[in-house]
């Protein structure tokens, strides 16, 4: 049922969504155990994008290129650094076949764990992070393309990754009620600008 809230029930069906279930289990463990302790979880939707003054920026490491994360994909694509940008997975119930997920800016993720800092509590409690909308990976990539400029030769395999969900986006209503805080970065071409900036001013990473 979409959109995810923080009462969504939490079944991980792959590895890395295990692990941020094993990490909230622990935090609230460690709480229990330790009444003075005061937390907060945040759930992170999907994160990208730079420091929008051009500071500080992300440079995947390119051993980790074949586990095909979009936003460094599409840029390496751009810069030429591989032959062509997959597209995994194309049969999902979804708009255009391609799976959808949740692009919250780097920016709009510190600025959420501010808002959090004076209302951790005991027991933790818990926002999601996210726009609130879900972008598919055809209109990412169709976005990289606008936003280089780059003629960016595109493979789209049928089979997915193991453990990919068709449509992920969160319902972001309580961390806007409670604390104000909702993303300002929503415009994705905007948004991947600041990253495009940063990446391109840095081909060779820091």
């Amino acid at each position: 049922v979409l959109p995810i809230t923080e009462n969504t029930p939490t079944v991980p069906i792959n590895p890395y969504g295990k692990a941020k279930l094993y990490a909230e289990t622990a935090i609230r463990d460690f709480a229990r155990a330790n009444p003075s302790f005061d937390a907060a979880i945040l759930r992170y939707f999907n994160v990208f994008g730079s420091d929008p003054e051009g500071r500080l920026g992300e440079y995947p490491r390119p051993e980790l290129r074949h586990h095909g994360r979009i936003s460094g994909a599409c840029f390496d694509a751009a810069l030429g650094l591989i032959p062509e940008l997959v597209v995994m997975g194309t049969d999902f119930p979804t708009r255009d076949g391609t799976c959808v997920r949740d692009f919250i800016h780097v920016t709009d993720l510190v600025d959420a764990h501010l808002a959090v800092i004076s209302h951790v509590a005991n027991p933790p409690v818990l926002y999601n992070v996210g726009t609130g909308k879900g972008v598919s990976v055809k209109e990412f990539v169709e976005a990289c393309k606008r936003v280089t400029g780059a003629r960016i030769a595109v493979r789209e395999q049928k089979e997915s990754r193991p453990g990919d969900y068709a449509e992920v986006y969160a319902d972001v209503s309580k961390i806007k009620n409670e604390l104000g805080w909702s993303a300002k970065f929503t415009n994705l071409e905007e948004s991947m600008g600041h990253a495009w900036t940063w990446r391109a001013a840095h081909k060779n990473g820091y």
